[in-house]
């Protein structure tokens, strides 16, 4: 993967509103090789707060979020048709 590619995934996990799925579904990692990724990009302190963050939290997957959040991707990324 190149460093590019690593960088926006980074971004759009640390977003709120872009769920795991998401990113699956534009780069193919699925949420276990996301917290790897992190896990080795970030520095421990910066890891344990994204962990701390994005456990449990609804807007990262698909299947807890609220039906009145419909915006699945972030304005600034490409939306699969």
């Amino acid at each position: 993967m190149n460093p590019v590619d690593e960088s926006r995934i980074i971004e759009m996990a640390w977003e709120d509103r872009t769920p795991f799925e998401a990113i699956e579904q534009l780069y193919g990692l699925a949420e276990a090789q996301v917290i790897r990724l992190m896990r080795r990009q970030l520095k421990p302190s910066s890891f344990r707060l994204w962990r701390a963050r994005v456990s449990g939290r609804q807007t990262k997957h698909l299947k807890l979020r609220h039906p009145d959040v419909s915006r699945a991707y972030c304005s600034r990324q490409y939306k699969p048709r």
